[in-house]
Formats: structure tokens, sequence, C-alpha cells
């Protein structure tokens, strides 16, 4: 299956564009998950049963700790896919409160040499109002995240007072968590007007708690952060989430622009005339850091870390569980390697688990700190 798409599929793919082939690939799902039993032939073709590999986080139930990213599919179009692919869960969004047009195209890049994607979509989504239609018409069968930001307006929009900011979120909130699993609220998204700039500031994060808790919020809550290795920006994090039991964890976010730290094949100045945000290998090392600072900090009886930044293999996956991350997220891997990816991670994490003796994946997550 693997060789197929590398061999066949892949190369058609990447001769067109890249937008263009994300999105042939999320209406090639929706219409093929409505042939009878292509649903049932996904689930035998990318399924695995592993009891090793089962957890429970923030209230849910994970088959597997192997997860969809937020941004493969932003509008909830191909959510019988996302069901039969074989990963233990997934998240679909950035969804705003109004629907969003996005940055001007092109806004997709491919970077092969790095296994890596440039990223700069902006948000574009059809908006609370409608993806929670389409939501409310689906039963899910692993846990659905939903991943909720502060609406694009564009580069030429005013900018907003905070108060409206919140009002976004919370709009968005009323409408979509009666339909998800969590919500992952993006607090940083790196090629969207304003950034993470709003809830960089000191007491940001915290009233905008204090306002969901008010509206009363029914779902585990993740917060999407950006990639700070800082453990003064963790400490502080936590301090504005104190008293909030409904906030479960933390995910890390793409860094902004091409950062010196980044591991890159592709030459600096070919990446100067391209837009966005890296998404792919060259995250890794950075999100793994951030990961281990963080969990270094926390309470992992309360808190969860997601860890998404560069999954290719089983080794990648198992190392950001050892660094402290309960689930791990991929993206940029489905795009190189094809929907089979998720089951060689998961066969992968078990002969890991077994060669180092653990008997279940609660023993993995933060043992590299331990030893």
């Amino acid at each position: 299956m693997a060789s197929l798409y590398t061999h066949l599929v892949r190369p058609l793919l990447f001769r067109l564009d890249p937008e263009r082939a994300h999105n042939l690939s999320i209406h090639f799902c929706r219409w093929f998950c409505r042939i009878p039993a292509a649903t049932s032939l996904m689930r035998y073709c990318f399924e695995t049963s592993q009891p090793l590999l089962q957890s429970h986080i923030a209230g849910l139930h994970f088959d597997n700790p192997l997860g969809i990213a937020a941004g493969w599919d932003k509008n909830g179009r191909a959510l019988h896919a996302i069901d039969s692919l074989g990963f233990g869960f997934a998240e679909i969004g950035s969804v705003s409160a109004r629907p969003s047009l996005g940055n001007p195209k092109p806004r997709l890049f491919r970077l092969p040499q790095d296994q890596a994607i440039i990223v700069n979509y902006g948000l574009p989504n059809d908006g609370a109002e409608q993806v929670s239609k389409r939501l409310a018409s689906h039963v899910h069968r692993p846990p659905l995240g939903v991943n909720i930001v502060k609406t694009n307006d564009g580069p030429s929009a005013s900018i907003c007072s905070e108060e409206t900011i919140i009002d976004d979120y919370l709009q968005s909130i009323s409408l979509l968590q009666p339909h998800a699993s969590y919500l992952m609220l993006n607090l940083s998204c790196p090629n969207a007007t304003g950034g993470d700039e709003v809830f960089a500031r000191p007491g940001s994060i915290n009233r905008l708690l204090r306002a969901m808790d008010s509206q009363g919020i029914s779902r585990p809550v993740f917060l999407k952060i950006a990639p700070r290795e800082e453990t003064a920006s963790h400490e502080r994090l936590l301090i504005e989430c104190e008293g909030f039991d409904f906030v479960r964890g933390f995910c890390f976010n793409l860094p902004t622009g091409k950062p010196k730290e980044l591991e890159l094949r592709t030459s600096r100045s070919q990446l100067e005339h391209i837009p966005g945000a890296v998404s792919g290998k060259p995250v890794e090392a950075l999100i793994n850091r951030c990961i281990s600072g963080l969990y270094n900090v926390i309470d992992s009886k309360r808190y969860a870390i997601i860890g998404a930044g560069g999954v290719f293999t089983a080794e990648d996956a198992y190392l950001k569980l050892k660094l402290g991350a309960s689930l791990v997220q991929l993206y940029t891997a489905l795009i190189y390697c094809g929907p089979s990816i998720g089951k060689r991670i998961c066969l992968g994490l078990v002969e890991l688990m077994q060669r180092d003796g653990f008997s279940q994946l609660a023993e993995v997550i933060g043992s590299g700190h331990r030893s």
C-alpha cells in the first residue's frame, strides 16, 4: 500500500499545484466513502487493533495515540474517511465564527528535500455555523476534536480589540462544542493577521478562559500555543489556566516564518520568496524541545500534551511520547507517505514498546525524563 502511494499516486499528485492536490484528495475521500462498503474496505486496509496502545486522556478513550492534525480537513468534509484511516483520533479546522477566504493564492508549497511544506493558508473555512451543521449529521467513531480560531478578515481589516476576539471564540464554541469530543483553541496561528500577539499579552488567556467558564464548557479544552522554549512562558501559561478544570492540555503550533533554528536543506535565499510557516520534518527538533520543557513544569495528572511536528515514523512518535506527549498528531506525513502511515506507525510503536518492556502506553509517556 505504501509503495503504491509513493511510486504511483504521489508522483501524480505532485504534478499538481499543492492546494489543488490537497482539495482533490478531500473530494476523492468524500466521493469514495459514498460507495457501499467503501469505509469497511478502508478499515480493513488501514486499521490495526493494538490493546497496548489504548489510553484514557481527558475523559476520552483512544484506541491509539496517533491522530490527524487540523489542517487536512478544514471544514469536516471528509469525516467518514477520517473515521476509517486507523487513527486514534482526528482534529478538523481551524474553524472561525465567520467564513473566511484566507490569504491570496498560492498559499501552499512543497519542500520535498526537507519532507516539509510551507503553509500560508490564512485560515480559509466555511465558518462555525456551516461546519456545525455538517458535524451534527455525523456520528464519529474515534474522538473528534474541533480546532477553533479567531476569524481572519484579511490584512486590510482593522485591528480587533481583545473583547471582540474573545466574543469571536465564544460564538464558535457555542456552535461547535455540542458536536466535538474536545476543543482545541488555536491561540497562535502563524500565518493570519494578528498571529499570536493578543494571547502573548499577560492575562489575555485568563480573560478568555473566564469568559468561556461563564458561558459554560461541556468538553475538554486544549490550547494551541506558540512554540516557545522559555520556562517562564510555560509557567505563565499554567498560572493563567489555574482554576479552569476544563483546560486539559496543550499543543504547540508551527513557528512563525522560517526561524534560524529550523534544520532546512532548502536554501534560505529560496525560502525568502515563499510566504508562510514551515510544517514537517524541519520543525521536529524545536517542537520536541518545547514538549520536553513544558512536561517538566506541568502537573501530568491534570494536563496532557498533544505533540505535533515532524512525525513520519514510529520512532518519531515514540520520541515525542517519551518526552512527555500523551497523544501525537501528523499532517505533512500524509502528503509524503500516504494514508497507510497511521497503521505503519502504530505497528512500529508496539514493537518499540515491547522492545523496551512497556506493558501500557502510560508507562511510555515522559519516560525519557525518568531515565
